[in-house]
């Protein structure tokens, strides 16, 4: 378990809650431009936003989170800490480029 006491659960949940303020940050940027690129980025976050809720449920009801309270709570910080991390690189490597 990578997080050893509820304090650096917390701390990491803190991380976690500035990180996905980055992606919307930079989501609400694309999204302004109001075009193509904007429509399909709309429709990615749904898509993203429904996925993650279903692998969520899913690894919940099949123990995949773990067995107490604070490892199913690190195992879900984790998951989300992924996606919330792809999703900053690719929008921020896409904003590089122009």
């Amino acid at each position: 378990m990578p997080f050893k006491s509820w304090n650096s659960l917390w701390f990491e949940s803190a991380g976690l809650t500035l990180d996905a303020s980055h992606v919307i940050g930079l989501r609400l940027n694309k999204l302004a431009a109001w075009d193509k690129a904007a429509l399909s980025e709309a429709k990615l976050m749904f898509a993203e936003k429904f996925s993650a809720m279903a692998e969520l449920q899913m690894l919940a009801m099949t123990g995949g989170l773990g067995h107490t309270p604070h490892g199913q709570a690190a195992e879900t910080i984790t998951h989300l800490r992924r996606k919330v991390t792809s999703n900053r690189r690719r929008l921020s490597a896409k904003r590089k480029r122009g």
